[in-house]
């Protein structure tokens, strides 16, 4: 008699205590992908059960087997709209409500990237009154790392609302209102961001580690109380639980704190593109923000600026890549600028134009793209201004020339058409041209649509930094 009764107290237990559940991502208000397969995942405490997933969209019920406690399926997402249910059976049921199919962007970073409208923002009374759009919704990661990945993070959707909006990141809102306002599809927004990170946390850690380069790199970072250091502890803990989540691609903001090692992410920057798309097993479009000018202590002034240019080498080399720069709109006495709605507007013309079809939007600012000398003349020549170049301001400033002697003079700057000439009568023979190459460099040359010009450097003279 003993045994039967712990025999029912068991099986009793099985049944009060068995659970059939999903991961974070995939609850209330969530925007799946449209047009897609979308992943469908999750986990029961019954190891050998049938799971069976209906959509509203098109109420055909999927039946798939657990296997050891784990289940996944694909479902065919339509083209963008809803709302939706997403219904999950099995020993117990589980129903997704208020879901919108449209276009999913995962924005990451550092602080820029985390940075809300209540953090600070131009017009912040205004941004926050009117951002009432439901088609738009936010999941933001909450802070955790892990020495190991994990299957799970803490977050959950929302709908956009100002109440929602001011507590978000503020680039991400910029960035998915441009798109919704364009595209008329429902917008997600996933933002996993930790403020002071190094691009080391976010990249799988053996990936680091086998990088003799990167490995010493690693190490020159400093400890800080509040954010992490370690090779791929952000990675496991806010990037990992959602690889599986279907999105059209990602928007990044970071680098400033990549000063402690600057050299060393012109290496690190596209590994963390290459492994992440490896992770989501598709060259997903890749678009950053280029750091802006602000008053490091640095004694030559030129580690963000070393960051800079591996950003931009980065954008020229990393296929399916696009960079925003920011120098027109820094602050030198603030790392976190409060125009973030610029920030996100032109990280939304780089993905309507090379994701979206509107091949008519101008989505970059001037890249260098030639130099050519003429006795003491320097032309340079650039992409992205066929429509003309144009100063803010009576000279353009931050050109620099230099000789053989590898030191670099201030420049006379004229535009001429899609061009940019140089003068200088302290070099007679120029060999090499550096722009805005400074942490606290404010250009002025745009092309005629608004967008400023990157900086660059024409040389690959070494730069001491000890």
């Amino acid at each position: 008699m003993k045994n039967i009764l712990i025999l029912l107290c068991f099986f009793t237990a099985q049944i009060c205590f068995g659970k059939l559940w999903m991961p974070s991502i995939l609850s209330d208000n969530m925007v799946l992908q449209q047009n897609a397969e979308v992943n469908i995942w999750g986990w029961t405490t019954q190891t050998n059960e049938t799971i069976t997933i209906t959509a509203s969209w098109n109420n055909t019920p999927i039946e798939i087997k657990a296997h050891q406690g784990s289940w996944s399926t694909k479902i065919a997402t339509p083209k963008g709209g809803g709302t939706y249910t997403l219904t999950v059976s099995g020993h117990e049921e589980v129903v997704i409500k208020n879901i919108l199919i449209g276009e999913v962007w995962l924005g990451s970073g550092q602080s820029n990237m985390e940075w809300t409208p209540d953090a600070g923002l131009v017009n912040a009374d205004e941004e926050i009154a009117k951002a009432d759009y439901p088609n738009i919704r936010f999941f933001s990661v909450l802070r955790k790392k892990s020495n190991t990945p994990q299957d799970d993070l803490e977050g959950e959707w929302v709908v956009c609302t100002p109440e929602t909006m001011r507590k978000s990141s503020a680039v991400a809102y910029f960035f998915g209102r441009k798109l919704l306002e364009n595209l008329e599809v429902p917008i997600g927004l996933i933002t996993s961001s930790w403020g002071g990170t190094p691009v080391e946390v976010w990249i799988e850690k053996d990936k680091i580690l086998k990088d003799n380069e990167l490995k010493k790199a690693a190490s020159k970072l400093k400890e800080y109380e509040w954010w992490p250091k370690e090779p791929g502890v952000s990675f496991n803990a806010m990037i990992n639980p959602i690889t599986k989540f279907n999105i059209a691609g990602f928007i990044w903001y970071q680098g400033e704190s990549n000063r402690a090692n600057p050299f060393s992410y012109y290496k690190s920057f596209p590994l963390l593109i290459s492994n992440w798309r490896e992770k989501w097993d598709k060259e997903l479009p890749f678009y950053f923000t280029q750091i802006a000018p602000y008053e490091y202590d640095s004694v030559l002034n030129v580690a963000a600026a070393i960051v800079r240019d591996a950003q931009l080498q980065t954008m020229l080399k990393v296929p399916k890549t696009g960079m925003v720069v920011t120098n027109d709109i820094g602050n030198l006495k603030d790392i976190h600028p409060i125009n973030k709605q610029d920030v996100g507007q032109r990280l939304a013309l780089w993905a309507l134009a090379k994701n979206y079809g509107q091949e008519d939007i101008v989505y970059s600012g001037p890249i260098f793209s030639k130099m050519e000398v003429n006795k003491n003349k320097v032309t340079l020549l650039f992409d992205y201004s066929k429509s003309g170049l144009m100063k803010k301001g009576k000279n353009l400033k931050e050109f620099y020339v230099a000789g053989a002697d590898k030191v670099f003079y201030e420049a006379k700057a004229k535009i001429e058409g899609e061009n940019v000439v140089l003068r200088s009568s302290k070099v007679k023979k120029p060999i090499a041209v550096r722009f805005a190459f400074t942490d606290t460099a404010l250009p002025n040359l745009f092309n005629n649509e608004g967008l400023p010009a990157s900086a660059f450097r024409t040389d690959d003279w070494e730069i001491n930094l000890e």
